[in-house]
Parts: structure tokens; sequence; C-alpha cells
């Protein structure tokens, strides 16, 4: 074949793109190939050529030409020079779509894609409000360099730069079940608790042990949207029941377990997600007598339970029960969510189990960070920071309360949360009016849509106070005033 009078690629190198030089060179040749701009046989200039054309060093046009011959787009013909393979696969790669970057848009396989509308993440670029996440601004970041520090050379002198227990850091494991035994009354030791990467992790990996494809699990009509999305991937049903203000309809919960083979509940009782009540102690013990019965797992999301605000809190349901219940925790509300520390509390065989998932997906976890939380723990720094948060939070609770009354009073319903970092909001008007008048005034949040798990559950918004100042509140609670006006 003739060689052309001139290769002009199909796509522009440009040398101030984030992608390497040679890289873009690889991309727009193979591009060129997909498209049939270039055919099998068609020369390529040579290197120097090429480079001169490009007005790029011949080293980086060399390191392109060599890469694309390795992977088998090109092929050497000695003193002739460098063209397109003749052995190059048949189908017609024309339609596949690339972005700037070279990088494929489509995917030649199949596989299970996301849901439309990603879980528990706000869209757009407006005002946010949570659902309920602390200040991480107020953490002593000085006291978590230390902590860091201190933990990096404990974990050197200690030899301990490698693969540990998936269970997590022994010491980290102490701290958590001394925290437990003493401020929750759980009766655990080390060998009861395992690290997690946050609590959803922890949630995951209680389904996984617990639920197989097709087994039912238990949840309230309005709760956490990904852990209903994780039953659901592990392939459990979903079973819905009634919520008021005393907390799950125990009644309810007793006709499901007759009608189908339940293998587990999922429950936050201390502050229920998203509406913030309580399970009531005369509801806790039937349930427990149930869960016994039917040989059922009680999954507890105890994600916020050092933030109650009014009288003393009650004790987990793990507490006197823990033969039934899988704690699931986090100190991702006093440290940083970054972090990713959650942990879970069970009995001890069922922590064996989720020490052999987590060598299955993770092989351990952040064995550094981990000391970093044990240490923040025992020298007394983590509960000095708890004080200090809980008093801010109680502050920011109160004037919340205040904003929403004078401003939104004419338009939503809503009860001061005895605990937790959010409030329920009812509004006086159909919600979906009302969340579309809220993104058109600019703000993001997680819309009713995600709380409900059946179309009868009371439809509500989740407003998170503890991450905003007070004036960053007001700002908030204005900017739904005016858009709801």
């Amino acid at each position: 074949m003739l060689r052309p009078w001139q290769i002009v690629l199909g796509e522009r190198i440009d040398p101030s793109r984030s992608t390497p030089v040679y890289m873009q060179i690889i991309h727009s040749i193979i591009h060129d190939i997909e498209t049939g701009r270039l055919s099998s046989g068609t020369f390529l200039p040579s290197s120097r050529e090429l480079a001169k054309m490009l007005d790029v060093n011949r080293k980086t046009v060399v390191f392109a030409y060599e890469d694309l011959i390795a992977q088998g787009w090109l092929c050497s013909v000695g003193t002739r020079g460098t063209m397109v393979s003749e052995s190059l696969p048949k189908q017609n790669l024309s339609s596949k779509s690339e972005d700037s970057a070279g990088g494929s848009e489509t995917a030649g396989f199949s596989f299970r894609a996301p849901p439309e509308r990603p879980l528990a993440v706000p869209q757009g670029t407006g005002l946010k409000l949570d659902e309920g996440s602390p200040d991480g601004r107020i953490f002593p970041f000085d006291q978590l360099a230390r902590a860091y520090r201190a933990a990096i050379q404990k974990t050197a002198q200690a030899n301990r730069f490698q693969y540990l227990d998936p269970k997590g850091s022994e010491n980290l494991r102490e701290q958590i079940a001394e925290m437990l035994r003493s401020q929750r009354g759980l009766p655990v030791t080390m060998d009861n608790i395992c690290v997690t990467r946050g609590s959803q992790n922890a949630l995951f990996l209680s389904l996984q042990v617990l639920v197989k494809p097709g087994d039912a699990v238990i949840v309230e009509e309005l709760t956490y949207e990904p852990a209903v999305a994780a039953i659901k991937a592990i392939g459990g049903q979903v079973l819905p029941v009634g919520l008021d203000e005393g907390g799950i309809n125990v009644e309810e919960v007793e006709l499901a377990c007759r009608r189908h083979a339940v293998r587990a509940i999922f429950l936050t009782p201390h502050h229920q997600f998203p509406t913030t009540v309580a399970l009531r102690p005369e509801r806790r013990l039937p349930l427990l007598e149930l869960a016994r019965k039917y040989g059922f797992a009680i999954i507890e999301d105890d994600y916020d339970h050092e933030f109650h605000f009014q009288s003393q809190p009650l004790l987990p349901m793990a507490s006197y029960a823990l033969e039934q219940v899988m704690y699931v925790g986090s100190l991702s509300k006093l440290l940083l969510p970054t972090l990713r520390i959650g942990y879970l509390a069970a009995p001890a065989p069922v922590i064996d189990a989720l020490a052999h998932r987590i060598s299955l997906t993770d092989g351990m976890g952040n064995a550094v960070t981990e000391e970093t939380a044990a240490h923040l723990m025992e020298n007394g720094e983590l509960l000095r920071h708890s004080r200090k948060a809980w008093r801010l939070y109680a502050k920011r609770r109160l004037n919340f309360a205040r904003l929403l009354e004078q401003h939104l009073g004419a338009h939503a319903k809503f009860d001061m949360p005895d605990g937790g970092l959010a409030f329920w909001v009812r509004f006086d008007r159909e919600i979906m009016k009302v969340e579309e008048q809220m993104r058109q005034g600019g703000l993001r949040f997680a819309s009713s849509q995600s709380f409900a798990t059946r179309d009868t559950a009371t439809p509500g918004l989740r407003f998170g106070f503890a991450s905003l100042t007070d004036i960053e509140a007001e700002e908030t609670i204005m900017t739904v005033a005016r858009a709801l006006s």
C-alpha cells in the first residue's frame, strides 16, 4: 500500500491537558483506527516525522508507537516503517464514543448499572440541606495530627505495617468494647467487636451473613434508603411495616413473620431515621420476643447515640439481648466522616463470619487510622470533643427550631427532636410541589421519596442542623421560606 501524503490525527494533541502527550497520541491513533480513518496496512509517518508534525519530542512518539505495537494495533515491518496491523478485530467499533481524555463511555459487556438517582446524594450545585451530618470544622485537627503521629510510631515499633486481623485493630476493638460496656450497657468484650469502614459497611456485612436471595427483611415504612438498597442488592425481599410516634408497629411485624420467613429486621430505635422518634420501651421487649420466636436478627443501627438532648438516653436493645441483635455503630459523628470508622457488636461466632467477609472484599481495614482512633479514645480526647460537640449541637438545635417556627411556621409542622442531628419536617401542601419549589429556589436535599418504602407513609423532609452555624442556618431556612412563598 502506498504511503499517504500526510497523516492527520483525528484528535488534537494538547500538551496543556492533564493526560500525558504519549497517551493522547495512543488514544488518537486507536480512535482513528476504530472509526476507519486509518485502515489495516496503512503506513504511519516515522517517529521523527510525526514528532515534527505534532511539535513534540521524538521519544514521546517512540513510546506511543511501542505501546501500540505491544497492544497489537500497529506492527513494525523492519526498514519499511510502522503500519496499522492487518489482524485487527473484524467487528465495527466505530460506534464506540470516547471522551476528551480517551476514556470509553460505553462497556462491551453487561453489568449491573446503578440507579438513576444516587443514594442520599442531593444533586446540583445549590445550597445543601444535609440529613444530619456533624460539623467537621469543629474537630481539633492538631489533636488528630498528633494522634496520627503517635499511631504511626507505635505501629512501626510493633512491626505492624503488614496485613493484620480483618476484625480490625485490637487496641480499637478493646476501646470500643470498653465504651459500649461503660456508656451503653452492652455485655461485650473485644471478641464481640468488628471494625468496619463506616456504619454502611457494617450494615452491608450484616446483611451478607444473614440474608440469602429471596429472604425477607422487615423495614419501617419510613427508613434509611441505603439500608433498603443494600437489602435489595443482596437479593433480599423488603417488607415495609407501619410506624407511628411510638416507633415501629409490633403487630404488623408479627403478621409479617407469620406470612414470610423473616431473616432480619432493620431498625434505628434510638432516634428513628428519618422521623427522630424513639422506639418506646413497651414495644422493645415484645419485638425481642418475636425475634426469639421466629429466629430473626435485629440489626440495630445506633448511628448518633451520643447526641441525645432530652432526658437520659435509652439503652440500646443490644444491651439486654445481644444474642438476638447485630449492633451497628459509628465513630464518624464524633471524629470525621472521612475517616470511615464504624463497628459491629454481635455474638463472637457472628463476628468471625463478618471477618471472613471482610477478608474476601477488603482484607483488612486501615490499621494506622484505627490506631489513631484508639489513641484518641484512650487519652480521653474523643470524650472531651464529644462533650464540646454536644454543647454546641444542643444550642444549634434550639436555634434551628426557632428559625423553623419563625420562617416556616405557616407552611410546615415539626416536633423538637429529643436527640439526633436533624429535624423531621412535614408540609401543609403536596410534597412534590414543595420539593420542586425548593429546587427552583436553589436548594439541594434528599427527596421525600428517598425515605418511603410504601405509598401510605406520611411524607416529609429531613433538615440537618448540626453542620450549620447560626448564620448559615438562618440563610438556609430563609431560602426555604422564600422558595415556598
